[in-house]
């Protein structure tokens, strides 16, 4: 390496996030934000982390993709037999980060996972193309195998045994939605003295809204 990490450096200087640009609903700003991502043609900008943590209490922690949100929170799909749905199973407190690095900004959630309906996974698989489908059915996600051959080899049998059919939804595959608790907007400033609003709900299911010391 040429460059020393600790030389790393970025100073922010696109915009700043006070009170007055703020929307008082955290959804609401969450949709404004995401619509600015969108519109910075942000690669993948409903890519968001996922920490979790393990029965012995250690962190856990990878990228998964937003697919939906509303005022009930955030929605992913997964497999509830892989190692964050046992996770889930057993802690269903996690939190969520989303980097936009164009628009130097970042969005924290915090919050409580529950399952989504039936319907709602349903809906959201047979939206899926097929490849997708099949490899829903052709992973035990988060299982050690010897070899890629294996899991091509459950692809093949897969595609041969739903050949001229619509592959249905594997019952061990489905959706969480995260019930935010606190969502925090970070807009990068410079000097490192960065704007940082964070949204509490209180115990009367009320959202207040607190400027954080960067």
């Amino acid at each position: 390496m040429n460059q020393p990490i600790a030389d790393l450096r970025q100073n922010y200087t696109l915009t700043g996030l006070i009170e007055a640009q703020a929307d008082l609903n955290p959804f609401i700003q969450f949709k404004n934000w995401f619509e600015k991502a969108l519109e910075a043609q942000i690669l993948e900008p409903n890519a968001m982390t996922l920490a979790t943590v393990t029965p012995e209490g250690k962190p856990s922690s990878r990228m998964v993709l937003l697919k939906d949100f509303d005022e009930r929170g955030f929605v992913f799909f997964t497999n509830y037999n892989s190692a964050k749905g046992q996770q889930l199973n057993q802690n269903p407190w996690v939190a969520l980060v989303f980097w936009w690095d164009t628009l130097e900004r970042q969005v924290r959630i915090e919050g409580k996972v529950e399952k989504v309906t039936e319907a709602e996974s349903d809906r959201y698989f047979y939206s899926r193309p097929n490849e997708s489908r099949f490899g829903a059915w052709a992973s035990e996600q988060s299982k050690i195998i010897e070899n890629r051959e294996i899991l091509e080899q459950r692809l093949a049998e897969l595609k041969q045994k739903y050949a001229g059919q619509e592959v249905p939804r594997p019952p061990h595959w489905g959706g969480y939605r995260v019930i935010p608790d606190l969502i925090e907007f970070w807009q990068g400033r410079p000097s490192r003295l960065h704007d940082r609003l964070s949204y509490r709900r209180s115990e009367t299911s009320q959202w207040l809204r607190e400027r954080l010391s960067p």
